[in-house]
């Protein structure tokens, strides 16, 4: 792998395209540490320091914008609003014929329902902008801090819709970002922007867990996590490069003199083919139970059952409820995801089979026998993996959502290895040496 990006840094324009891509995300990180109008930076920093530990029902969001979100920087949104307006639109194509439509229009259609992700991004923008603004000026982002309820002084409606266009603004200009690495970098623009803000709460969570260790003056206990961490992501990356392929024959056809077809090929089908969604769609189930409960007032029996198994991510119900939900949407995103009838449909239209299956409809059952049997291994892994490492490194002094955790760690796996394709698939176009030397 070294060699390769040595080799990248050698192409003139792949080099270009690597220095482009660093240069965005140096924009995106100084970004993240523009605290907006309106908020008092050092009460900010204070109620950090304070909750360094335990960031509460925003930790996860806040891993995914680099530790932005309690800060109220102008990136505090991060890519999160992005993100969920493309689970949206993904699954409201399955549901709403037009959309289905344009997805088949190729790249007209896909430009299109692109155009509508990035409405969708901004709706989310301003309402998520909205609640956490609303939930700074009630000092509820950060409970127990004597000066959370300071962070916001001037609580006037102007202040208040100048914090939310400005963090609206923000997003946007996250979207514009990634477009810009998709477009001029090397690709896979909000990936990477992902994968970066995640990376960035590395230090500081790893040296927390050395302040906090009391063996060998807390290196011991750096010394594992480092190690577990690495063996995690061993494993996660030989589960994700594990696939069943499905051998396909296509018959040969003769159209005038020329012969088309008779050629073998397969269907790649991943262990893991619903990647990290179905763990984002748990966690963000899991968290609105909790949101209810912390914006309710009073003490009734259901707001302290909520925040006594709900709201600790080392409970055994949260713990049992996070595992059920992932391995449920698991199965639910493959099912929307993946169309055996429409891949049975297509093959029989070209000519091509599975060897001892007849095409139509027992190609279909077939297709939909096998999914079902590797995403059960496939879902099990993916809860497993979020809870494991999770459980493991609560018993250091991590957080729930520390880096080395289930959700980050699919998430940094799977960028990385999808970026160091492309940067070998570039590399293979501009150094083919050929048959003859």
């Amino acid at each position: 792998m070294l060699t390769a990006f040595a080799r990248a840094f050698k192409t003139p324009d792949l080099r270009k395209k690597l220095l482009f891509t660093l240069g965005i995300i140096v924009v995106y990180r100084v970004g993240t540490h523009i605290p907006i109008p309106g908020v008092d930076y050092r009460n900010v920093q204070t109620c950090i320091d304070a909750a360094q530990a335990n960031q509460g029902l925003f930790g996860l969001v806040n891993m995914f914008s680099g530790g932005a979100l309690l800060q109220i920087t102008v990136f505090a949104l991060g890519i999160m609003p992005y993100i969920t307006a493309s689970i949206i639109l993904q699954l409201l194509t399955v549901v709403i014929p037009r959309l289905e439509a344009l997805k088949k229009e190729g790249q007209a259609g896909t430009a299109k329902i692109t155009q509508y992700t990035r409405y969708l991004t901004i709706a989310l923008a301003v309402l998520q902008g909205t609640g956490l603004v609303a939930t700074a000026r009630s000092g509820a982002l950060f409970q127990g801090c004597p000066v959370a309820s300071q962070i916001v002084p001037d609580q006037s409606i102007f202040v208040t819709i100048t914090m939310v266009i400005t963090m609206t603004a923000g997003t946007a200009a996250v979207m514009w970002l990634g477009e810009l690495i998709t477009d001029r970098g090397i690709g896979n623009g909000m990936s990477i922007l992902m994968f970066i803000s995640i990376a960035a709460t590395f230090p500081s969570a790893l040296w927390a867990i050395k302040e906090q260790g009391s063996l060998a003056d807390g290196w011991i206990e750096f010394g594992t996590v480092i190690a577990v961490g690495l063996v995690m992501v061993g494993l996660v990356v030989f589960v994700e490069q594990a696939q069943r392929r499905i051998p396909v024959q296509y018959a040969k056809r003769m159209i005038g003199r020329r012969s088309y077809g008779g050629t073998s090929t397969y269907i790649p089908l991943k262990v893991n083919q619903a990647g990290v969604i179905p763990v984002i769609f748990a966690s963000s189930l899991l968290y609105i139970p909790a949101l209810i409960a912390q914006f309710s007032s009073g003490t009734s029996g259901w707001k302290t059952w909520i925040e006594s198994h709900l709201v600790r991510g080392d409970h055994p119900i949260y713990v049992t409820l996070y595992f059920l939900l992932i391995v449920f949407f698991a199965f639910f995103y493959v099912a929307i995801s993946f169309n055996p009838e429409e891949v049975a449909d297509n093959m029989k239209k070209y000519g091509g089979f599975i060897p001892g299956i007849r095409a139509g409809r027992p190609t279909a059952e077939y297709l939909s026998y096998v999914l079902n049997r590797i995403t059960w291994p496939g879902s099990l892994y993916l809860g497993l993996i979020a809870l494991v490492p999770t459980m493991a490194l609560v018993g250091f002094g991590a957080n729930q959502n520390f880096p080395f955790g289930g959700t980050s760690i699919l998430i940094i796996v799977g960028v990385g290895l999808e970026t160091v394709k492309q940067i070998e698939s570039q590399l293979q176009q501009r150094n083919y040496e050929g048959f003859l030397r």
